[in-house]
């Protein structure tokens, strides 16, 4: 008789394991100017739009350019007595070190140039000449302000304008990864406007979630990957000059949008494509941007420096010929 019950008993906790296991959802909608689909693992329904929602309201309301009510709107327009909040100090904290380490080819008060190549919040200039170029940038560079310990921020020229595109969709993504945290959910993954984090595994599979590393050639209607990447509990994000740059209809100019800080100039570097594992997105964002900027060799010898990233670069070799290099700690991510 007691064979019998515990048997029961047995059965009555596997059937309640059963009902119980975690299954996979899927929320999906619009944030930061792109798309956001989030998937993960769960065994009950969890409320994370409201909390989502106040996620995005929170990193619009404080760095984006886009909204004229927002603290960088108002210091980009001048006001210094603006407090800035704690999401705009870690963009502000993450920004400088980039900053430092690429010797200034990562700078977020580029915003100007941006602007004037028509990649900004504003009209472009008609024909930026050397002139032109040389007094926008009086007005760029990340050196030429502060974070001050009350949270106002201090700028040598009131015509400094912060641009912290590059970098505040990865920390938004971060932000969304601690939310996810917080609920006690240990398997999902996050993609933002092509930007990911990753945590745990896609447990219908059995494996580390996997993303794919699209190819320079690919446009819209033609989705092309050069490789997988498998992301073990890390983020990636990458950038490249193939969809996101402007024709001039006047000079017949082509302009990227990844601005060289240190020359002013919206011109291809040997770079292609860089895409950015890291422990953070905040920090894979700023990269990716980083090594657009600096060209290959430039990038190469930054990567032998850096701890915790790791890169997979296309390039243009000296005779115009496609290259592919990846750092050996990207080699353990890669499953082509």
């Amino acid at each position: 008789m007691l064979k019998k019950i515990f048997f029961l008993m047995v059965f009555v906790s596997l059937a309640s394991c059963k009902e119980e296991a975690t299954s996979l959802n899927v929320l999906q909608g619009d944030a930061f100017g792109t798309t956001y689909t989030i998937q993960y693992y769960a065994s009950e329904t969890i409320e994370l739009e409201q909390a989502l929602d106040s996620v995005f309201y929170k990193v619009n309301k404080s760095v984006s350019t886009y909204m004229p009510q927002s603290d960088i709107s108002k210091i980009n327009a001048g006001d210094s007595t603006i407090q800035v909040d704690n999401i705009f100090k870690e963009v502000y904290r993450v920004s400088e070190i980039v900053y430092q380490t690429s010797e200034g080819y990562f700078d977020p008060t580029i915003g100007v140039l941006r602007n004037a190549y028509g990649f900004g919040d504003t009209k472009p200039i008609k024909e930026i000449d050397s002139t032109t170029l040389d007094s926008l940038r009086q007005i760029v560079g990340f050196s030429k302000v502060k974070l001050n310990s009350d949270g106002t921020i201090t700028k040598e020229n009131t015509n400094i304008y912060f641009d912290f595109n590059a970098i505040a969709k990865g920390y938004g993504i971060d932000l969304i990864g601690e939310l996810l945290d917080k609920n006690n959910i240990e398997n999902y993954v996050i993609e933002l406007g092509g930007e990911l984090l990753a945590k745990g595994k896609n447990l219908d599979k059995d494996a580390f979630w996997i993303a794919g590393i699209e190819s320079p050639e690919s446009d819209l209607e033609n989705r092309k990957y050069t490789a997988r990447i498998s992301l073990q509990n890390s983020a990636m994000a990458s950038s490249g000059n193939y969809r996101k740059f402007r024709m001039d209809t006047l000079s017949g100019k082509k302009y990227v949008h990844t601005i060289n800080p240190l020359t002013g100039k919206a011109e291809q570097s040997d770079v292609t494509s860089a895409t950015v594992i890291a422990k953070t997105c905040i920090e894979a964002d700023a990269y990716a941007t980083t090594f657009m900027a600096m060209g290959f060799e430039k990038s190469k010898a930054l990567l032998e420096k850096l701890d915790g990233v790791e890169a997979y670069l296309t390039y243009n070799d000296s005779g115009n010929i496609p290259q592919v290099y990846s750092t050996e700690g990207m080699k353990e991510f890669l499953l082509d």
